[in-house]
Protein backbone atom coordinates (compact mmCIF):
# COMPACT_ATOMS: atom_id res chain seq x y z
CA UNK A 1 0.00 0.00 0.00
CA UNK A 2 2.69 2.59 1.04
CA UNK A 3 4.76 1.60 -2.20
CA UNK A 4 1.36 2.14 -4.71
CA UNK A 5 0.43 5.48 -2.45
CA UNK A 6 4.01 6.88 -3.18
CA UNK A 7 3.76 6.37 -6.63
CA UNK A 8 0.14 7.57 -7.16
CA UNK A 9 1.99 10.80 -5.00
CA UNK A 10 4.84 11.12 -7.65
CA UNK A 11 1.87 10.98 -10.28
CA UNK A 12 0.32 13.82 -9.06
CA UNK A 13 3.56 15.67 -8.36
CA UNK A 14 4.55 15.34 -12.06
CA UNK A 15 1.13 16.89 -13.29
CA UNK A 16 -0.03 14.09 -14.54
CA UNK A 17 -2.79 12.67 -12.42
CA UNK A 18 -5.84 11.32 -15.57
CA UNK A 19 -9.31 12.20 -13.27
CA UNK A 20 -12.63 10.87 -14.57
CA UNK A 21 -15.19 13.23 -15.13
CA UNK A 22 -18.92 12.09 -14.19
CA UNK A 23 -21.35 12.37 -17.55
CA UNK A 24 -24.74 12.40 -16.07
CA UNK A 25 -26.90 12.51 -20.14
CA UNK A 26 -26.14 11.08 -23.40
CA UNK A 27 -23.07 11.34 -24.97
CA UNK A 28 -23.15 14.17 -27.78
CA UNK A 29 -22.00 17.41 -28.18
CA UNK A 30 -23.93 18.71 -25.04
CA UNK A 31 -22.97 17.69 -21.60
CA UNK A 32 -24.68 17.73 -18.42
CA UNK A 33 -22.12 16.76 -15.86
CA UNK A 34 -22.35 14.69 -12.22
CA UNK A 35 -22.78 17.53 -9.55
CA UNK A 36 -24.63 20.81 -11.41
CA UNK A 37 -22.40 21.50 -14.56
CA UNK A 38 -25.08 21.78 -17.35
CA UNK A 39 -24.77 23.29 -20.99
CA UNK A 40 -21.34 21.86 -21.41
CA UNK A 41 -19.46 21.62 -25.28
CA UNK A 42 -17.66 18.53 -25.22
CA UNK A 43 -15.01 18.32 -27.46
CA UNK A 44 -13.74 15.36 -26.06
CA UNK A 45 -15.52 12.18 -28.20
CA UNK A 46 -14.95 9.94 -30.64
CA UNK A 47 -18.52 10.53 -31.70
CA UNK A 48 -17.70 11.70 -34.70
CA UNK A 49 -20.58 11.66 -36.46
CA UNK A 50 -22.64 12.45 -33.37
CA UNK A 51 -24.33 8.95 -34.10
CA UNK A 52 -23.84 7.96 -30.70
CA UNK A 53 -27.36 9.55 -29.66
CA UNK A 54 -28.66 9.73 -33.11
CA UNK A 55 -32.87 8.54 -32.77
CA UNK A 56 -32.12 5.45 -35.67
CA UNK A 57 -29.36 4.12 -33.92
CA UNK A 58 -31.26 3.98 -30.41
CA UNK A 59 -34.62 2.87 -31.98
CA UNK A 60 -31.86 0.00 -33.74
CA UNK A 61 -30.87 -1.13 -30.33
CA UNK A 62 -33.67 -1.23 -28.31
CA UNK A 63 -35.28 -3.37 -30.94
CA UNK A 64 -32.36 -5.87 -30.71
CA UNK A 65 -32.63 -5.48 -26.65
CA UNK A 66 -36.50 -6.77 -27.11
CA UNK A 67 -35.93 -9.55 -29.74
CA UNK A 68 -32.85 -10.76 -28.55
CA UNK A 69 -31.88 -10.27 -25.44
CA UNK A 70 -29.42 -8.70 -22.90
CA UNK A 71 -26.88 -10.90 -24.18
CA UNK A 72 -25.86 -14.43 -25.21
CA UNK A 73 -24.39 -15.71 -21.64
CA UNK A 74 -21.41 -17.39 -24.11
CA UNK A 75 -18.66 -17.19 -26.16
CA UNK A 76 -19.23 -17.22 -29.88
CA UNK A 77 -18.35 -21.47 -30.85
CA UNK A 78 -20.60 -22.29 -27.95
CA UNK A 79 -24.21 -21.15 -27.67
CA UNK A 80 -23.08 -17.25 -28.44
CA UNK A 81 -23.80 -16.60 -32.04
CA UNK A 82 -27.01 -15.33 -32.81
CA UNK A 83 -28.30 -13.96 -36.51
CA UNK A 84 -27.80 -10.47 -35.89
CA UNK A 85 -23.99 -10.97 -35.02
CA UNK A 86 -23.69 -12.88 -38.91
CA UNK A 87 -25.70 -10.15 -40.35
CA UNK A 88 -23.16 -7.08 -39.25
CA UNK A 89 -19.97 -9.46 -40.10
CA UNK A 90 -21.41 -9.43 -43.66
CA UNK A 91 -22.42 -5.93 -43.34
CA UNK A 92 -18.68 -5.03 -42.26
CA UNK A 93 -17.14 -7.07 -45.01
CA UNK A 94 -19.48 -5.37 -47.56
CA UNK A 95 -18.71 -1.33 -46.02
CA UNK A 96 -15.06 -2.54 -46.71
CA UNK A 97 -15.05 -4.28 -49.46
CA UNK A 98 -13.70 -7.60 -48.44
CA UNK A 99 -14.37 -11.07 -47.78
CA UNK A 100 -15.34 -11.70 -44.94
CA UNK A 101 -15.31 -10.03 -41.14
CA UNK A 102 -15.36 -11.28 -37.26
CA UNK A 103 -16.45 -9.65 -34.11
CA UNK A 104 -14.85 -9.07 -31.17
CA UNK A 105 -15.64 -7.12 -27.70
CA UNK A 106 -13.60 -4.23 -28.62
CA UNK A 107 -10.75 -3.44 -31.20
CA UNK A 108 -8.35 -3.33 -28.29
CA UNK A 109 -9.02 -7.56 -28.03
CA UNK A 110 -9.20 -7.83 -32.08
CA UNK A 111 -5.27 -6.41 -32.24
CA UNK A 112 -4.52 -8.67 -29.47
CA UNK A 113 -5.93 -11.56 -31.29
CA UNK A 114 -4.52 -11.39 -35.14
CA UNK A 115 -0.69 -11.31 -34.91
CA UNK A 116 -0.38 -14.59 -32.46
CA UNK A 117 -2.80 -16.14 -34.71
CA UNK A 118 -1.34 -15.52 -37.41
CA UNK A 119 2.26 -15.05 -37.41
CA UNK A 120 5.04 -17.54 -36.01
CA UNK A 121 8.70 -17.15 -34.78
CA UNK A 122 9.38 -18.03 -38.68
CA UNK A 123 7.74 -14.17 -39.53
CA UNK A 124 8.37 -10.78 -38.73
CA UNK A 125 6.10 -7.63 -38.17
CA UNK A 126 7.06 -4.56 -38.47
CA UNK A 127 5.04 -1.69 -36.74
CA UNK A 128 5.35 2.02 -36.47
CA UNK A 129 6.96 3.26 -33.82
CA UNK A 130 3.51 5.47 -32.67
CA UNK A 131 0.70 2.73 -33.34
CA UNK A 132 -2.02 2.51 -30.61
CA UNK A 133 -0.97 0.43 -27.39
CA UNK A 134 -3.30 -2.37 -28.12
CA UNK A 135 -0.99 -2.96 -31.31
CA UNK A 136 1.90 -2.76 -29.75
CA UNK A 137 0.74 -5.42 -26.71
CA UNK A 138 -0.91 -7.62 -29.50
CA UNK A 139 2.66 -7.40 -31.34
CA UNK A 140 4.32 -8.50 -27.74
CA UNK A 141 2.20 -11.60 -27.25
CA UNK A 142 3.14 -13.49 -30.98
CA UNK A 143 6.57 -14.90 -31.64
CA UNK A 144 7.22 -13.14 -35.03
CA UNK A 145 10.75 -11.18 -35.18
CA UNK A 146 9.69 -7.56 -34.32
CA UNK A 147 10.75 -4.24 -36.07
CA UNK A 148 10.07 -1.23 -35.24
CA UNK A 149 10.43 1.46 -37.59
CA UNK A 150 10.49 5.74 -37.12
CA UNK A 151 6.97 7.25 -37.49
CA UNK A 152 5.69 7.24 -40.67
CA UNK A 153 9.53 7.14 -41.89
CA UNK A 154 9.41 5.27 -45.37
CA UNK A 155 13.41 5.37 -45.59
CA UNK A 156 13.61 3.36 -42.28
CA UNK A 157 10.61 1.61 -42.93
CA UNK A 158 12.16 0.20 -46.13
CA UNK A 159 15.58 -0.36 -44.24
CA UNK A 160 13.71 -2.84 -42.11
CA UNK A 161 12.25 -4.54 -44.66
CA UNK A 162 15.64 -5.42 -46.52
CA UNK A 163 16.68 -6.19 -42.95
CA UNK A 164 13.26 -8.58 -42.59
CA UNK A 165 13.59 -10.56 -46.20
CA UNK A 166 15.20 -13.25 -44.17
CA UNK A 167 11.71 -14.14 -42.61
CA UNK A 168 8.79 -16.41 -43.93
CA UNK A 169 6.34 -13.65 -44.11
CA UNK A 170 6.58 -9.83 -43.82
CA UNK A 171 3.76 -7.89 -41.77
CA UNK A 172 3.86 -3.78 -41.96
CA UNK A 173 1.26 -2.65 -39.25
CA UNK A 174 0.22 0.82 -38.97
CA UNK A 175 -2.39 2.73 -37.52
CA UNK A 176 -4.36 4.38 -40.05
CA UNK A 177 -4.93 7.49 -38.81
CA UNK A 178 -3.08 8.53 -35.18
CA UNK A 179 -5.00 9.33 -32.48
CA UNK A 180 -2.68 11.24 -30.67
CA UNK A 181 -1.72 13.43 -33.75
CA UNK A 182 -4.51 13.53 -36.14
CA UNK A 183 -1.60 12.24 -39.01
CA UNK A 184 -2.86 10.22 -41.26
CA UNK A 185 -0.15 7.33 -42.46
CA UNK A 186 1.64 7.67 -45.36
CA UNK A 187 -0.65 4.38 -46.93
CA UNK A 188 0.34 4.57 -50.66
CA UNK A 189 4.04 4.41 -50.00
CA UNK A 190 3.56 1.62 -47.34
CA UNK A 191 1.63 0.18 -50.12
CA UNK A 192 4.39 0.39 -52.81
CA UNK A 193 7.06 -0.93 -50.65
CA UNK A 194 5.22 -3.83 -49.35
CA UNK A 195 4.96 -4.95 -52.88
CA UNK A 196 8.72 -4.27 -53.64
CA UNK A 197 9.56 -6.31 -50.44
CA UNK A 198 7.05 -9.18 -50.87
CA UNK A 199 5.28 -7.67 -47.87
CA UNK A 200 1.34 -7.54 -46.14
CA UNK A 201 -0.28 -4.60 -44.94
CA UNK A 202 -2.41 -4.23 -42.05
CA UNK A 203 -4.21 -0.75 -40.96
CA UNK A 204 -5.98 -0.31 -37.34
CA UNK A 205 -8.98 2.31 -38.72
CA UNK A 206 -10.57 3.09 -35.27
CA UNK A 207 -9.93 6.51 -36.17
CA UNK A 208 -10.69 6.34 -39.56
CA UNK A 209 -13.58 4.01 -40.24
CA UNK A 210 -16.79 5.86 -41.20
CA UNK A 211 -15.61 9.21 -42.05
CA UNK A 212 -12.32 9.78 -43.90
CA UNK A 213 -12.60 8.74 -47.66
CA UNK A 214 -15.71 9.56 -50.47
CA UNK A 215 -17.45 6.85 -48.66
CA UNK A 216 -16.35 7.06 -45.17
CA UNK A 217 -14.72 3.84 -45.74
CA UNK A 218 -11.20 4.75 -43.96
CA UNK A 219 -7.66 5.79 -44.96
CA UNK A 220 -7.76 3.17 -47.63
CA UNK A 221 -10.37 4.45 -49.64
CA UNK A 222 -9.07 8.45 -49.11
CA UNK A 223 -5.80 7.04 -50.25
CA UNK A 224 -6.57 4.86 -53.43
CA UNK A 225 -5.02 1.62 -51.89
CA UNK A 226 -8.30 -0.64 -51.07
CA UNK A 227 -7.08 -3.07 -53.03
CA UNK A 228 -3.27 -3.77 -51.31
CA UNK A 229 -4.24 -2.80 -47.85
CA UNK A 230 -4.69 -6.86 -46.67
CA UNK A 231 -6.07 -6.62 -42.97
CA UNK A 232 -8.51 -3.84 -41.78
CA UNK A 233 -8.88 -3.80 -38.08
CA UNK A 234 -11.64 -0.96 -36.49
CA UNK A 235 -14.06 -0.28 -34.01
CA UNK A 236 -17.73 0.25 -33.11
CA UNK A 237 -16.94 2.12 -30.58
CA UNK A 238 -16.29 5.58 -32.21
CA UNK A 239 -18.25 6.87 -35.49
CA UNK A 240 -20.08 3.51 -35.73
CA UNK A 241 -22.61 4.26 -33.06
CA UNK A 242 -20.06 4.78 -29.67
CA UNK A 243 -21.11 1.83 -27.63
CA UNK A 244 -18.41 -0.95 -27.65
CA UNK A 245 -16.82 -3.66 -30.16
CA UNK A 246 -14.70 -4.40 -32.49
CA UNK A 247 -13.80 -6.27 -35.98
CA UNK A 248 -11.00 -7.50 -38.15
CA UNK A 249 -12.24 -7.74 -42.09
CA UNK A 250 -10.03 -9.14 -44.57
CA UNK A 251 -9.45 -12.13 -46.98
CA UNK A 252 -12.02 -15.42 -45.61
CA UNK A 253 -9.16 -17.78 -44.76
CA UNK A 254 -7.53 -15.88 -42.57
CA UNK A 255 -11.18 -14.41 -41.12
CA UNK A 256 -12.11 -18.75 -40.49
CA UNK A 257 -8.25 -18.95 -39.12
CA UNK A 258 -8.96 -16.46 -35.97
CA UNK A 259 -12.34 -17.50 -35.47
CA UNK A 260 -10.17 -21.34 -34.68
CA UNK A 261 -7.23 -19.96 -32.76
CA UNK A 262 -7.90 -16.06 -31.90
CA UNK A 263 -7.81 -16.27 -28.10
CA UNK A 264 -9.73 -13.21 -27.42
CA UNK A 265 -12.42 -14.17 -29.40
CA UNK A 266 -12.51 -17.47 -27.95
CA UNK A 267 -12.64 -17.04 -24.69
CA UNK A 268 -14.86 -13.75 -24.62
CA UNK A 269 -18.73 -13.38 -24.99
CA UNK A 270 -20.05 -12.23 -28.11
CA UNK A 271 -21.47 -8.59 -28.58
CA UNK A 272 -24.19 -8.01 -26.58
CA UNK A 273 -27.61 -7.74 -28.86
CA UNK A 274 -28.09 -4.21 -28.60
CA UNK A 275 -24.65 -2.93 -29.63
CA UNK A 276 -24.98 -5.10 -32.64
CA UNK A 277 -28.32 -3.50 -33.45
CA UNK A 278 -26.69 0.33 -32.96
CA UNK A 279 -23.33 -0.58 -35.29
CA UNK A 280 -25.94 -2.21 -37.34
CA UNK A 281 -27.72 0.68 -38.31
CA UNK A 282 -25.05 2.91 -38.45
CA UNK A 283 -23.33 1.31 -41.09
CA UNK A 284 -26.75 1.42 -42.56
CA UNK A 285 -26.92 5.42 -42.29
CA UNK A 286 -23.33 5.17 -43.73
CA UNK A 287 -23.83 3.21 -46.72
CA UNK A 288 -26.96 5.35 -47.59
CA UNK A 289 -25.28 8.90 -47.46
CA UNK A 290 -22.02 10.35 -46.74
CA UNK A 291 -23.11 13.96 -45.89
CA UNK A 292 -23.23 13.43 -42.56
CA UNK A 293 -19.35 12.75 -43.27
CA UNK A 294 -18.86 15.67 -45.27
CA UNK A 295 -20.70 17.90 -42.49
CA UNK A 296 -17.51 16.85 -40.37
CA UNK A 297 -14.95 17.28 -42.70
CA UNK A 298 -15.76 21.34 -43.39
CA UNK A 299 -16.30 21.47 -39.15
CA UNK A 300 -12.85 20.16 -38.66
CA UNK A 301 -11.40 22.83 -41.27
CA UNK A 302 -12.99 25.84 -39.82
CA UNK A 303 -11.87 24.80 -36.07
CA UNK A 304 -8.20 24.43 -37.54
CA UNK A 305 -8.09 27.24 -39.74
CA UNK A 306 -9.25 29.53 -36.26
CA UNK A 307 -7.57 28.32 -34.14
CA UNK A 308 -4.40 28.92 -36.51
CA UNK A 309 -5.01 32.18 -37.11
CA UNK A 310 -5.04 32.73 -32.84
CA UNK A 311 -1.49 31.63 -32.58
CA UNK A 312 -1.86 27.66 -31.78
CA UNK A 313 0.19 24.73 -33.22
CA UNK A 314 -2.09 22.16 -34.24
CA UNK A 315 -1.00 18.95 -35.11
CA UNK A 316 -2.31 16.63 -37.73
CA UNK A 317 -3.83 18.02 -41.23
CA UNK A 318 -7.28 17.41 -41.97
CA UNK A 319 -8.50 15.16 -39.53
CA UNK A 320 -11.03 15.97 -36.80
CA UNK A 321 -8.44 14.81 -33.76
CA UNK A 322 -7.43 18.28 -33.84
CA UNK A 323 -4.22 17.96 -30.77
CA UNK A 324 -3.18 22.15 -29.82
CA UNK A 325 0.51 21.16 -29.03
CA UNK A 326 1.38 22.77 -25.62
CA UNK A 327 4.61 20.53 -24.61
CA UNK A 328 4.14 20.83 -21.09
CA UNK A 329 2.15 18.68 -18.91
CA UNK A 330 1.18 20.86 -15.92
CA UNK A 331 0.02 23.61 -18.76
CA UNK A 332 -2.25 20.92 -20.36
CA UNK A 333 -3.53 19.76 -17.12
CA UNK A 334 -4.51 23.46 -15.91
CA UNK A 335 -5.72 25.04 -19.38
CA UNK A 336 -8.31 21.80 -19.60
CA UNK A 337 -9.73 22.71 -16.19
CA UNK A 338 -10.02 26.49 -17.40
CA UNK A 339 -11.58 25.37 -20.36
CA UNK A 340 -14.23 23.89 -18.31
CA UNK A 341 -14.82 26.24 -15.94
CA UNK A 342 -15.61 28.28 -19.55
CA UNK A 343 -18.61 25.42 -20.26
CA UNK A 344 -15.78 23.35 -22.94
CA UNK A 345 -15.11 20.31 -22.02
CA UNK A 346 -11.37 18.89 -23.26
CA UNK A 347 -8.56 17.29 -21.31
CA UNK A 348 -5.21 17.52 -21.26
CA UNK A 349 -3.06 14.30 -22.29
CA UNK A 350 0.91 13.83 -21.22
CA UNK A 351 2.98 11.10 -20.25
CA UNK A 352 2.73 7.46 -20.70
CA UNK A 353 -0.27 8.11 -23.16
CA UNK A 354 2.03 10.91 -25.34
CA UNK A 355 5.88 10.62 -25.21
CA UNK A 356 7.73 13.10 -22.29
CA UNK A 357 7.59 16.71 -23.70
CA UNK A 358 4.56 16.54 -25.83
CA UNK A 359 1.96 17.14 -23.67
CA UNK A 360 -1.02 18.71 -25.68
CA UNK A 361 -4.87 19.40 -25.22
CA UNK A 362 -6.54 16.87 -27.61
CA UNK A 363 -9.97 18.60 -29.41
CA UNK A 364 -12.11 16.07 -31.54
CA UNK A 365 -14.39 17.23 -33.87
CA UNK A 366 -18.12 15.87 -34.63
CA UNK A 367 -20.48 16.35 -37.30
CA UNK A 368 -22.98 17.64 -34.76
CA UNK A 369 -21.16 20.70 -33.21
CA UNK A 370 -22.56 23.77 -34.25
CA UNK A 371 -20.30 26.22 -35.84
CA UNK A 372 -21.29 28.51 -32.88
CA UNK A 373 -20.22 25.45 -30.77
CA UNK A 374 -16.50 25.84 -32.86
CA UNK A 375 -16.25 29.33 -32.11
CA UNK A 376 -17.03 29.46 -28.60
CA UNK A 377 -14.24 26.76 -27.80
CA UNK A 378 -11.78 28.50 -30.55
CA UNK A 379 -12.62 31.85 -28.03
CA UNK A 380 -12.01 29.98 -24.78
CA UNK A 381 -8.72 28.67 -25.83
CA UNK A 382 -7.76 32.28 -26.82
CA UNK A 383 -8.65 33.68 -23.34
CA UNK A 384 -7.25 30.37 -21.14
CA UNK A 385 -4.04 30.52 -23.38
CA UNK A 386 -3.41 34.07 -23.12
CA UNK A 387 -4.23 33.83 -18.83
CA UNK A 388 -1.60 30.80 -19.08
CA UNK A 389 1.01 32.55 -21.11
CA UNK A 390 1.05 29.76 -24.38
CA UNK A 391 -0.20 32.75 -26.46
CA UNK A 392 1.45 35.92 -26.50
Amino acid sequence: RRRLESELEDIRGAGTWKSERVIASRQGPHLRLAGGGAGIINFCANNYLGLSSHPEVIRAAVDALVEFGAGLSSVRFICGTQSIHKDLEEKIARFHQREDAILYASCFDANAGIFEALLTPEDAVLSDELNHASIIDGIRLCKANKYRYKHMDMQDLEAKLKEAQRHRLRLVATDGAFSMDGDIAPLRDICQLAQKYDALVFIDECHATGFLGPNGRGTDELLGVMDKVTIINSTLGKALGGAAGGYTTGPKPLIDLLRQRSRPYLFSNSLPPAVVGSASKALDLLMESNAIAQSMAAKTRRFRSKMTAAGFTISGKDHPICPVMLGDARLASVMAEDMLNRGIYVIGFSYPVVPKGTARIRVQVSAVHSDEDIDRCVEAFTEVGRKHGALS
